[in-house]
Order: structure tokens, then C-alpha cells, then sequence
């Protein structure tokens, strides 16, 4: 069964809830960890879709070409890296069409997936749905069932599902979780990739795929660069930040081997209209 295989391309300090503002000064490592990444794809012979910032297209754009040229599919993350839900809908408009219009102009291919960063889509922010449909997004991922001091719709699907707007439909594509009778487990990549054994891992996409499901899993370029600089910062953000960095590139390595991936547009079966 394919899989999808999501990158989340945005630098080191993007997803350490550091504001734009703070961003000047701190040190530019994108160029090592995304050409890391592709390599990695590679030499596995995998295809992704990267969801793309578009603060990272606007200054790294040949990266993002050299993204697009080895065949990945190219979606967005927002301009800003700003939480969805501290956005008012306005400004999540602005911010989403800000970073379309840069990557659709960059590649010339329409932008269709979407994925918020944080997964922050709640339910506090179902609003983006709308926006995202009236912009001509086909399909999101911003939706992790399970409950977390960021991000999460305890409630919500756990496999794609339409949504009705009024512009037209869209796909939501959740982020994996394992059901553990009572509780979903989230196993979908990120810091649970590296905070869980991998054997956690490769036994939740096995059991996601025999129930005749795709799982989704997502990775950051930063996961690949141990070297990075360390903050000082709240251990809630530090720990799953930094922990076993060393140890990415191992496991995503034999995750590649131990299961069959492609990019999301190509799982859901969407394409440009």
C-alpha cells in the first residue's frame, strides 16, 4: 500500500515557535539539511510532497526548484510559520496566498496541498477550511487526532475525509495515529519518530495499512542535522526538538526500505483541475 511521505521544509529555528521577527541573526542551515533530505530520497528512489514556507522560498528559491526538479510534489506551509488559530481569517487569507503566489510563480505548477504549521487547525480554527477551498487548496493536512498543548482535534477522523465548503469540496488527510483501545497514539513522524523506538514505529504502519489504510508520515530537514545550533528554551519546546537528532537519519533510511511511500497528492488521487 502507498503511503504518504510528507516534508515539512522549513529551517532549524522555524519550528521552535520563535516569531518572524526573532528569525534576523540566527544562523541559515537549510541549504545543508534540504539537500541532506533529498538525498536521502534519492538513494531510495522516493518521491515527496514537500509543504513548503514560503519565508524559505522567498530566500532559498533554486533549493526550491531543485525541490521541484527531482519530481517532488511542491505544497505549502504558510508564509509566516504563524500558529492558524492566533491568525485572524483575514490574515491567514493573506498569509496563505502570500506563499502560493510565490511557490505557483516559482515552479509553474499550481500549489494543491496545504499543511499549517503546528498542525494548527483546531477546532478553534475550522474557519481555514473555507479560505483554504476559496484559495483553490485541494487537499490539507493539518489535522492531528489527538490532543496536544498545540495542536489537535481529539475527535476528528483518523483517515481522509471530505469536506463540504462553500466553494467546493476538500480533502483532509489526518495526521497518523495508532488506536490503543481508548486513546490514539501519534505515530506520524517528527518527534515521535525519534522519541519511540522505530519498531513502535514500523509496527503502527503496518497496523494503519492492514486496517486498508495509507498512513502519512512527516519529517523537517532540521531532523537531519544533529549539528544545529541549541537554544535555551522551555524543555516542552527544547526536548522533542533536540532529542536523538543523530538517530533521523538512521531510521528514515529504513523506514524508506520498509515501506512503500509517495507524494500525498498521488495517495489521495488529486490533481490539478
Amino acid at each position: 500500500m502507498l503511503n504518504a511521505l510528507t516534508i515539512d521544509f522549513e529551517d532549524w529555528h522555524q519550528g521552535l515557535e520563535i516569531p518572524p521577527s526573532g528569525w534576523t541573526g540566527l544562523e541559515d542551515r537549510i541549504a545543508f539539511s534540504g539537500q541532506r533530505i533529498l538525498e536521502l530520497l534519492s538513494e531510495a528512489g522516493k518521491k515527496a510532497t514537500f509543504f513548503v514556507l514560503g519565508h524559505l522560498a522567498e530566500r532559498h528559491p533554486g533549493l526550491v526548484l531543485e525541490v521541484a526538479s527531482e519530481g517532488h510534489e511542491i505544497g505549502t506551509h504558510g508564509y509566516s510559520h504563524t500558529l492558524v488559530y492566533k491568525l485572524e481569517p483575514n490574515e491567514f487569507r493573506a498569509d496563505v496566498e502570500r506563499s502560493t503566489s510565490l511557490l505557483e510563480d516559482l515552479t509553474g505548477k499550481p500549489v494543491l496541498g496545504h499543511r499549517a504549521p503546528f498542525f494548527s487547525i483546531t477546532n478553534k480554527a475550522t474557519w481555514a477550511f473555507e479560505i483554504l477551498a476559496e484559495l483553490g487548496i485541494r487537499y490539507d493536512s493539518s489535522v492531528f487526532p489527538i490532543r496536544n498543548y498545540r495542536y489537535g482535534i481529539r475527535d476528528a477522523p483518523r483517515w481522509p475525509y471530505q469536506i463540504e465548503c462553500r466553494t467546493g469540496a476538500l480533502t483532509e488527510f489526518p495526521v497518523s495515529t495508532w488506536a490503543m483501545r481508548r486513546w490514539q497514539l501519534p505515530v506520524a513522524g517528527g518527534a515521535y519518530f525519534r522519541l519511540y523506538p522505530y519498531a513502535l514505529t514500523r509496527a503502527a504502519f503496518r497496523a494503519i495499512n492492514r486496517e486498508g489504510h495509507p498512513a502519512v508520515f512527516y519529517l523537517h530537514p532540521w531532523e537531519v542535522d544533529p549539528g544545529q545550533p541549541r537554544l535555551d528554551l522551555p524543555r516542552r519546546i527544547s526536548v522533542p526538538h533536540y532529542w536523538r537528532l543523530a538517530a533521523t537519519e538512521g531510521r528514515f533510511r529504513r523506514l524508506l526500505q520498509d515501506f512503500s511511500f509517495a507524494p500525498m497528492a498521488e495517495v489521495l488521487g488529486v490533481a490539478a483541475p
